[in-house]
């Protein structure tokens, strides 16, 4: 069976192809003959029903599920009395005129012309958004006297609890958090499970032994070992304490030195329990830090960039992926989580026999893509400037070096398969590279030019058939040619699908704007509320987590004491299944939050002119 996500690839003979990208300067490892493809484990969702308060009446719209059936059609219910004349079948979203915002829908689901029960009622957007309360930890000082206080940071999302409504993850950062170039003490990183109601099911404080910045914490929350509950792992050290107030390791241990690096003592990697917070089990974490000096620096830059993403390496069931470095040397860790312990699947390490000496080392961006890049119908990693396979495998890599930014998606509905597009650091790599994720071939680029740190690719144009890409050294954007297409757009962050067509549009600081051939329209401004990590201007979580396959943005208040999730007003006459069930958008949900967060992408083209959507092959717990 073919999987309904991908298109099939032509494959080349593994020798041919060698020899062609040999020629090209790239070098490429491992491919392998295309396999059907399994069903993915996805979460057990309830309707997510959204109804959104505008002056002239409520929005109404629900998840069209993996699950339902192709030719289901929905009634919409409004305190249990029909609004809808008709079944509803070409979208999963109504429009309820003169309806006030308190107004109280349900949905039902009609399936081989018999009505269901009553979906989950509607979470509502009286003034346009839902705030979630959070509730900051107390601030501190740190050893050599310095004060701060906490702001909520990025989050994530995941069902904690099993009841079919996604929960919130929030990492709270200190006012003092570092980047790992800069020295100086910080304040713990705080980790909380939030219910949309604001309830908190726990707190997780990380201690004094894992230093608080972008590249030092990355959480994943999934589903792991498919028993209906996400799970939530991060690296861990002596005196971090889960939601139950148990201490890991030592409680009185203290590793930071004068600089205030935690360069030494013990280093974990934990899986807790999403709805209790419960450390459920700890390993060493994969890689030990080694020799500091080794990564490339003597006082703690390069060995404590960490990344981390989720990714179906068996094609049916979710891994956990942990990795260390990417400046120098690489090690990406493959985990699964089963039965209440770790197994470790592969460890991948540019300093192995296997990979030394082939371009693999100093590759890394500031983010990692997953996704089928190969078409067999399991994951890979797409790590910067190379690709890991699904086995562990060095696949490819274009030896073009570190960047800040990546994008892997079915960007081209004329391509086969997933594209990528990546910018460089390096002002003697090429600014930007559009990539053939299969076997790393590149198929165009940009001349050397300097430090290119954004770059986006999405259909944000409808007047061009395709992507657009474009990256702050640009003035225009590119189609999938590399040839300039108009004007560059007014941010270079992240993407959201919006308003009623299938364009995606710019999502950047507070604000969502749709792009125009001479200027941009502002769609929506937030209220009363602050974008996160500093210059990157990212929300605390993009993405379609409530109602129909349309994104929300979620930003906190500026006075931290909410998340302020934002939904569409817009009707649209689109019907695609709930992004949450294709799993290469839901990992990419998963690793959002992961150093310099980047939007994440579908497995099949969204945009002008798309083909119908396909639906996915997935099965719940």
């Amino acid at each position: 069976m073919q999987h309904p996500h991908r298109h099939r690839r032509r494959r080349v003979p593994i020798m041919a192809a060698a020899v062609v990208l040999a020629a090209a300067g790239l070098t490429t490892f491992n491919a392998g003959p295309a396999e059907a493809a399994a069903a993915r484990q996805v979460e057990a969702l309830d309707r997510g029903v959204a109804s959104v308060h505008t002056d002239s009446g409520n929005l109404v719209s629900w998840r069209w599920l993996g699950t339902d059936p192709d030719n289901v059609s929905f009634n919409v219910y409004r305190a249990g009395t029909k609004v809808n004349s008709t079944p509803i079948t070409g979208s999963t979203n109504y429009f309820h005129s003169g309806a006030p915002a308190q107004a109280d829908y349900t949905v039902r689901a009609i399936v081989n012309g018999a009505e269901q029960g009553d979906s989950v009622h509607a979470v509502q957007f009286r003034t346009g958004y839902k705030d979630v309360p959070i509730s900051a930890p107390a601030g501190g000082t740190t050893p050599d006297g310095v004060a701060y206080t906490y702001e909520a940071n990025d989050a994530s999302v995941g069902d904690l609890d099993g009841d079919g409504a996604l929960d919130f993850v929030l990492k709270w950062q200190p006012t003092n958090a570092k980047d790992n170039s800069q020295s100086g003490y910080t304040g713990n990183t705080i980790i909380d499970g939030i219910k949309l109601d604001g309830t908190r099911l726990w707190r997780i404080d990380l201690g004094r032994n894992i230093r608080s910045g972008a590249h030092y914490t990355q959480f994943q929350v999934y589903d792991y070992d498919g028993d209906g509950k996400a799970e939530v792992a991060m690296k861990t050290a002596d005196g971090s304490k889960d939601g139950t107030g148990a201490v890991i390791g030592s409680s009185s241990a203290d590793y930071r030195n004068s600089s205030g690096y935690v360069l030494s003592g013990p280093e974990y990697l934990t899986m807790f329990n999403g709805q209790t917070g419960k450390a459920m089990a700890s390993v060493d974490y994969v890689p030990a830090r080694g020799t500091v000096s080794s990564w490339g620096d003597s006082y703690g830059n390069r060995v404590d960039r960490f990344l981390a993403g989720t990714a179906y390496l068996d094609g049916a069931r979710p891994s956990l992926i942990m990795a260390r470095g990417y400046y120098t040397r690489t090690v990406i860790a493959a985990w699964d989580w089963r039965n209440g312990s770790f197994t470790r699947r592969w460890t991948f390490d540019t300093n192995s026999s296997t990979n030394s000496g082939k371009g693999f080392d100093g590759q890394g961006s500031h983010s990692l893509s997953v996704g089928d890049v190969d078409n067999d119908g399991k994951d890979e990693i797409v790590y910067g400037a190379m690709a890991v396979d699904d086995n562990g495998y060095g696949l490819w890599t274009t030896k073009t070096g570190h960047g800040d930014a990546q994008h892997l998606g079915d960007l081209d509905p004329s391509t086969p398969g997933l594209e990528y597009y990546k910018v460089s650091e390096s002002t003697s790599q090429p600014a930007a590279l559009y990539i053939n994720p299969a076997n790393g071939a590149v198929r165009w680029k940009l001349d050397a030019c300097c430090d290119n740190g954004r770059g986006v690719a999405g259909d944000v144009y409808a007047g061009n058939d395709g992507p657009e890409m474009w990256s702050a050294s640009d003035s225009s954007i590119r189609d999938e040619a590399g040839a300039t297409k108009g004007r560059e757009p007014s941010s270079v962050n992240f993407l959201s699908w919006w308003d009623g067509d299938t364009v995606r549009e710019l999502l950047d600081g507070t604000r969502i704007d749709k792009y125009g051939t001479s200027s941009d329209t502002r769609l929506l401004t937030g209220s009363g509320v602050s974008s996160n990590n500093g210059t990157k201007s990212t929300p605390a979580l993009s993405g379609d987590i409530l109602g129909d396959w349309r994104e929300e943005v979620v930003w906190r208040t500026s006075d931290n004491s909410a998340l302020r999730i934002y939904s569409t007003p817009i009707e649209t006459s689109t019907k695609i299944t709930t992004l949450l069930h294709d799993t290469m958008y839901r990992t990419g949900l998963a690793w959002q939050n992961t150093a310099y967060n980047q939007p994440p992408h579908t497995s099949f083209f969204i945009g002008n002119k798309m083909p119908t959507a396909p639906r996915p092959t997935v099965y719940t717990p």
